[in-house]
């Protein structure tokens, strides 16, 4: 009896074990499925994760570069077409002056020794109708001085100095012709600018007192579109300005040129008359 009793101990404690490896095995098989589950998981999400930020780089629009027409059109509109129109307007016309002054006195450059050569040639072989001649056919004021004072060569000397002097004052005023003009559109340029600026600000307030809105955004962008009108007059007035002086350096010059000639010109007619 306790022999069999023992046996049916000995089944039970077998079966008992071989029933915990088994759950012990199981347990492990599912612990193992569900690792290798998220792991999948992790792994099909992963992709997801870095197509993201690629799509997104990928979908993100380009900035648009704008040239510089488009930005001066940009300020122009901005700034009210009233008063940037007007400055606009004064700085093609101060534009236009210089350039019609510039031809001219660069028309007017003559090379003087060339010139006094050539009289002083033509006076030795054909006197002072030759000298005169040569003046005719040569453009510039250094020419046209020359031929009045050749012109009085016969009344003497010292008539030939006053007609030198009285006529380069006149070629001195030809060659100054249009710079007051120049000047005026240089100081009403920046002027005009200032006004509008002004004009703006006042409605800047005026906004603020009717609405009551003081937001910093929007008189920002009120205060930007009433400057506009003073970069623009401050531009044109800067451009006119650099132009005037180059003019005014170059009637300098040429009437530099000129009082030396004609120097020159009245011991020239010393020379011939002795």
């Amino acid at each position: 009896m306790k022999k069999v009793i023992s046996l049916f101990a000995l089944i039970g404690l077998f079966a008992f074990g071989m029933n915990s490896v088994s759950f012990a095995e199981e347990v492990d098989s599912t612990t193992m499925a569900t690792e290798a589950a998220m792991e999948d998981t992790n792994m099909a999400a992963a992709p997801a994760v870095v197509e993201e930020p690629v799509k997104a780089v990928e979908e993100a629009p380009a900035k648009k570069t704008v040239g510089v027409i488009q930005q001066v059109k940009q300020y122009f509109i901005d700034g009210g077409p009233a008063f940037m129109s007007l400055v606009f307007l004064v700085f093609l016309l101060g534009l236009a002056l210089s350039i019609e002054r510039i031809i001219y006195l660069n028309m007017s450059t003559t090379n003087n020794h060339k010139l006094l050569a050539e009289i002083d040639e033509a006076m030795q072989s054909g006197g002072v109708d030759a000298a005169k001649e040569v003046c005719r056919n040569t453009r510039g004021p250094v020419a046209s001085i020359f031929y009045q004072g050749l012109d009085r060569a016969d009344e003497g000397v010292e008539a030939v100095e006053k007609s030198v002097i009285n006529y380069g004052s006149v070629q001195a005023g030809l060659l100054e012709k249009n710079l007051s003009w120049i000047s005026l559109f240089i100081a009403t340029a920046p002027m005009l600018g200032f006004l509008g600026t002004v004009i703006g600000i006042i409605q800047v307030f005026d906004i603020i007192e009717v609405t009551g809105q003081t937001e910093p955004v929007q008189i920002a962008g009120a205060m930007k579109v009433a400057l506009n009108t003073t970069l623009a007059g401050l531009v044109a007035a800067i451009v006119l300005q650099i132009f005037y002086n180059y003019i005014v350096s170059k009637i300098d010059g040429i009437v530099n040129d000129m009082e030396d000639a004609s120097i020159s010109l009245v011991d020239m007619v010393i020379k011939n008359n002795k």
